[in-house]
């Protein structure tokens, strides 16, 4: 047999309305109980065998839901706002059955957050005498003292003049220069934890609710909310004292990203109302007066972009003309180098880079490799290699390389290696390196004969 229970709360647990919304409705004349009129709030009915209507549509007890939320940010503790100010009912889409917060979280405070539309346990978590826990991580502005969190622990004196009840409170390990403190306190007073700070000169930068009752955030994300398992409803009603009874599923979860888009269309919705209810237009940016000639600003970055045609950049390429698609003007790509000396001291005597090379004779009896080499001769044994091998003989003691003329030849290689001496002597005229280095690829190159020399 069903207990009795008021019609407000009755309505209340049916989801028409809350129940001071509740007892409006049945000060209005706007509910019946079995086909009569009734206007006294508090009138009792019995859900099993007591028929009640609203606005003649009929009212039937909903099954008992119980939420867990991570609440996050900039959204109030409430089913709906007349302010139109993003609530926590955006984050829990598709509730199979209407639920409300029990307790409250400040508007920039997170955390758990317990939701259900089981008065009876809701009531009993909000009753003082139940001596809930409610866990907290506060971020404080400053360095707490071992002496303050003493007087946290024993009670502080709020501003008004009331003492809270003894709290848990505990220094966390954090890198940050300002104090993060845990507390846990049994009772429920408005903004208790700010003004337990605030009593001794601090200030709560960031506030988070880790733990109410046996509930926790663990393994829930900020935004996320979950429906509870059993064994937590278990555990929460034989806290306060309550009997097992009610069944949780623990099936429903809702994520944030499937609440991202419709709150952003809700909260586009709300901005473009608030716009239209008070009239307020969007006004162009008044036009910045130009800074004065004495201090000029830097360009921008598409200021520097744009004149990058015109431009010169730095590291002595003052010369070259625009850096894409004005090269014309440049001249060949090394070639245009020659007005800045050469490069090493020696490469005025080269000619240009590209371009300039056919008086060099033919690389292998095809055409001239780069102009700069003619006198050179042969690579394995005509000319000196970089004007300074001369007196090394033959590379291989055989003709050219290719028999096809000379590789280069028009000079040093270089232009600067003229004073070093063979190529296997070392460069500060000490004699050969190895003692036998020109000869150690003496043997044949491509089908010439034995090889003369000792191999290293």
């Amino acid at each position: 047999m069903s207990e009795p229970v008021r019609l407000q709360r009755f309505l209340a647990a049916g989801g028409v309305a809350a129940r001071r919304k509740a007892e409006a409705m049945i000060a209005e004349g706007r509910v019946r109980v079995n086909g009569e009129v009734v206007r006294t709030p508090g009138t009792k009915v019995d859900p099993a065998h007591d028929s009640v209507t609203v606005d003649n549509e009929a009212v039937f007890p909903l099954d008992h839901f119980y939420v867990l939320l991570n609440k996050p940010k900039a959204c109030i503790t409430a089913v709906s706002d007349d302010r139109g100010r993003p609530t926590v009912m955006d984050y829990l889409p598709n509730l199979p059955v209407p639920v409300k917060p029990v307790g409250r979280l400040d508007f920039y405070t997170e955390g758990v957050l317990f939701l259900t539309n089981d008065g009876e346990l809701a009531a009993k978590l909000l009753a003082p005498a139940s001596h809930v826990p409610k866990t907290y991580h506060a971020k404080v502005h400053g360095h707490v003292t071992p002496d303050q969190l003493t007087r946290l622990r024993a009670g502080v004196t709020l501003e008004d003049g009331m003492v809270t009840q003894p709290a848990e409170v505990a220094l966390l390990p954090s890198e940050s220069k300002h104090s993060w403190v845990a507390v846990t306190i049994y009772e429920g007073k408005h903004h208790q934890v700010h003004r337990m700070f605030e009593a001794l000169n601090f200030r709560v930068d960031k506030l988070q609710r880790v733990a109410f009752a046996n509930l926790t955030f663990h393994h829930l994300r900020v935004g996320d909310a979950r429906e509870l398992t059993q064994q937590e409803l278990n555990e929460l009603r034989q806290a306060v004292g309550l009997p097992r009874g009610p069944v949780a599923r623990g099936r429903w979860r809702a994520s944030r990203e499937s609440t991202d888009i419709p709150r952003r269309a809700r909260a586009k919705a709300r901005a473009e109302a608030d716009a239209e209810a008070g009239g307020a237009e969007i006004e162009p940016a008044p036009a910045r007066e130009p800074a004065p000639e004495s201090r000029p600003r830097a360009p921008s970055s598409s200021q520097r972009r744009d004149s990058s045609a015109h431009a010169a950049p730095s590291f002595g390429r003052r010369d070259r003309g625009p850096r894409s698609g004005a090269r014309d003007d440049r001249g060949p790509r090394s070639g245009a180098r020659d007005d800045r000396g050469p490069r090493s001291g020696a490469r005025d005597d080269r000619g240009p880079r590209s371009g300039a090379r056919d008086d060099r004779g033919p690389r292998s009896g095809v055409g001239p490799r780069s102009g700069a080499r003619d006198d050179r001769g042969p690579r394995g044994g005509a000319g000196p290699r970089g004007g300074a091998r001369d007196d090394r003989g033959p590379r291989s003691g055989a003709g050219p390389r290719s028999g096809a003329g000379p590789r280069s030849g028009a000079g040093p290689r270089s232009g600067a290696r003229d004073d070093r001496g063979p190529r296997g002597a070392p460069r500060d005229g000490r004699g050969p390196r190895s003692g036998a280095r020109d000869a150690h690829k003496a043997g044949p190159r491509r089908g010439q004969g034995r090889s003369s020399g000792k191999r290293r």
